[in-house]
């Protein structure tokens, strides 16, 4: 890769880090999976940037790699899964008393979100970004429709979600 490309990337991804970030919380929650998927993910724009297509939103475009990569090590992550016997998580608890406490709802809504299937979960993620349909379409790979109706079922579900929350703490 050429200085003038290696630096033009090398600012794409500064730029839009958050949106990396955004994608790989969403599929891992353990921070050295974290560090690894974000380095995979870099890795793969940084090698798909020569056949970058102007065509399409830069975001766009590092929203589809991001997933991709995400949804692939998701994948691996769960078969291993198969072979791993977890540890409860309450076996040992560490009091902090100086992490700042999120809104209770924010958390249950980051739950519900890392309970969805890997393809809903990329689109929430988007729309949760402010992508558009057309956006979110090209960035995973099917109609501007089906994303409109997958929102759609997805707000519906984490709504019901929330409603039988509510009612199971009366």
């Amino acid at each position: 890769m050429k200085t003038n490309k290696t630096e033009e990337i090398v600012q794409i991804i500064e730029q839009n880090k958050g949106l990396i970030y955004k994608v790989v919380n969403a599929y891992c929650s353990d921070v050295h999976e974290q560090e690894d998927l974000t380095q995979e993910i870099i890795l793969q724009i940084i090698k798909a940037y020569e056949k970058f297509d102007y065509k399409v939103k830069v975001t766009t475009w590092m929203y589809r790699i991001a997933l991709n990569v995400s949804i692939s090590q998701y994948r691996k992550i769960k078969s291993r899964q198969k072979y791993i016997l977890p540890m409860p998580e309450n076996l040992v608890k560490v009091a902090d008393d100086s992490v700042c406490e999120e809104n209770e709802e924010l958390v249950q809504l980051k739950a519900f979100i890392q309970e969805l299937p890997p393809l809903n979960r990329a689109i929430l993620i988007m729309f949760l970004d402010g992508n558009n349909h057309t956006e979110i379409s090209e960035a995973v790979g099917i109609s501007v429709s089906n994303v409109g109706t997958k929102i759609s079922r997805i707000k519906q579900q984490l709504k019901k979600k929330f409603n039988q929350q509510k009612n199971e703490l009366r």
